[in-house]
């Protein structure tokens, strides 16, 4: 007598049984801790939970997402995140690159310090270095005292000011930028030799074999960038709420969304609320990292492709 197969089973090697086997961790992970809070949260988005008004459980349908189109605030603090965002995407993206290029000709001597010096500011603790740079960005901090020594009389309040604390938290982020020149630096170093080489050949000087050697072979590190630098952003809470408590000061150009969220959540644990607008910052964060794939497709260069 000979089994009958079944059509819906498909057939499995031992390196791939084997295979899922050693990531079902992460599969039970992620469904635990991942998946299954995205579905209640989304769930709560239809209820009124709230630990602060604790009452019976009732279905309010979409009141909470007309709560949100009304509510001044969750706007004004996108807005807050979108102009950070503009003035911090090119400093992350631009920066490390630039370092890595510094760091990679070889007329530079000892790089491999300036390597380890760049890279060791991202190890240290992102609290602890808040609030270093609040010192340092004091009225009478060594930024300031920096720029009266070139002749600057009225140096901004950087932490005080509405109009200086955007650049001033761009200031503080510079701290972490050493991950993003060794990524940059690996990147810098896959580039074949034999590129240059031809380029060389043909006459080309140090400007045009950026732009058109080393800019397009290194896309796909700088689009890597962008993506995290975007998803990093838009959730980018913790230093104004350890320099400024959350309070949103100066006149609320500290108050970001994700703080805003943050606030909903566990300050004034409005659960239902709170999960409303975290789903509004993963519909915004998932619209624009599907923009920056379909803009990819015009500047975004990978070897394997013919």
């Amino acid at each position: 007598m000979t089994a009958v197969r079944m059509p819906w089973r498909v057939p499995m090697s031992r390196e791939a049984r084997h295979g899922y086997l050693f990531i079902l961790p992460w599969i039970i992970g992620f469904i635990a801790f991942t998946a299954l809070p995205m579905a209640a949260t989304f769930v709560f988005t239809f209820l009124n939970v709230s630990l602060a008004e604790p009452g019976p459980l009732r279905f309010v349908g979409l009141s909470n997402y007309r709560r949100l189109l009304g509510d001044e605030q969750a706007w004004a603090a996108l807005g807050v995140t979108a102009r950070f965002a503009l003035m911090w995407l090119p400093v992350v993206v631009a920066l490390p690159f630039l370092l890595a290029l510094a760091l990679n000709s070889r007329s530079l001597r000892g790089s491999g310090a300036f390597r380890v010096l760049l890279f060791m500011p991202y190890v240290v603790p992102f609290v602890a270095g808040a609030l270093i740079w609040q010192n340092m960005l004091a009225a009478d901090g060594w930024i300031n005292s920096a720029l009266r020594l070139l002749g600057v009389a009225h140096p901004p309040s950087w932490l005080h000011d509405p109009a200086w604390v955007t650049p001033g938290l761009v200031l503080i982020g510079l701290w972490g930028v050493g991950s993003g020149i060794i990524v940059n630096l690996a990147g810098l170093r896959a580039i074949p030799t034999q590129l240059y080489d031809a380029a060389l050949l043909d006459g080309a000087g140090w400007w045009r074999r950026l732009r058109h050697v080393t800019i397009p072979m290194m896309s796909p590190v700088l689009f890597y960038t962008i993506i995290l630098a975007v998803v990093e952003v838009m959730q980018y809470f913790l230093v104004p709420l350890v320099l400024f408590e959350g309070s949103g000061d100066p006149g609320g150009a500290t108050r970001f969304f994700n703080l805003y969220l943050y606030q909903t959540f566990f300050t004034f644990q409005e659960m239902s609320y709170g999960s409303t607008l975290a789903w509004l910052l993963f519909v915004i964060t998932l619209a624009v990292t599907l923009l920056l794939f379909r803009l990819s497709r015009r500047w975004v260069h990978y070897t394997s492709e013919r």
